[in-house]
């Protein structure tokens, strides 16, 4: 419920910010301000994509776990939106997204929130948790040599012909 009153709010709380403002600054600074708040939330999206990858490849290099940096960036990138999103009041948020800090709060209070879940492995003798650092092993078979009418929908696998 808040947040559909939320969704209702921010249009008029956005509005009345650029009225406020364009009165003190004018209409011309007012819109650069708008666009020049855009093209950073651009280049904060931009810069997220590349450096997303990069934590997720030393997360998995260093076989640590990834919910970190992946929260870090998709905060980033949410940063960015509200950047591109006109208005004052996004932009502040978006502003306060891009400092470590507050972003380290924002996670460690929607933490809680957030369920994982376990994969659970089946075999022929039973199904049961890997431990940490276990190898799971596995038969596989390479389709590349298939044709394409033999391989199921998702090419995964092969249909049964």
């Amino acid at each position: 419920m808040w947040i559909t009153l939320a969704l209702l709010a921010l249009p008029i709380v956005e509005i009345a910010l650029f009225i406020l403002v364009g009165g003190w600054i004018g209409l011309w600074p007012t819109l650069g301000l708008v666009v020049l708040a855009g093209l950073a939330g651009v280049a904060v999206i931009r810069a997220q994509g590349a450096q997303a990858f990069e934590r997720l490849r030393v997360a998995a290099a260093t076989d640590s776990d990834p919910s970190g940096p992946m929260a870090h960036s998709a905060l980033l990138v949410l940063a960015g939106l509200l950047l591109i999103v006109p208005g004052f009041f996004t932009d502040a948020l978006g502003l306060l997204l891009l400092v470590p800090q507050v972003r380290q709060a924002a996670i460690r209070r929607f933490a809680g929130k957030v369920s994982r879940r376990t994969v659970v492995f089946t075999t022929g003798t039973g199904s049961r948790r890997p431990r940490d650092g276990e190898a799971i092993e596995a038969d596989y078979e390479v389709l590349d040599d298939v044709p394409p009418e033999q391989r199921g929908a998702s090419g995964w696998t092969r249909s049964p012909n």
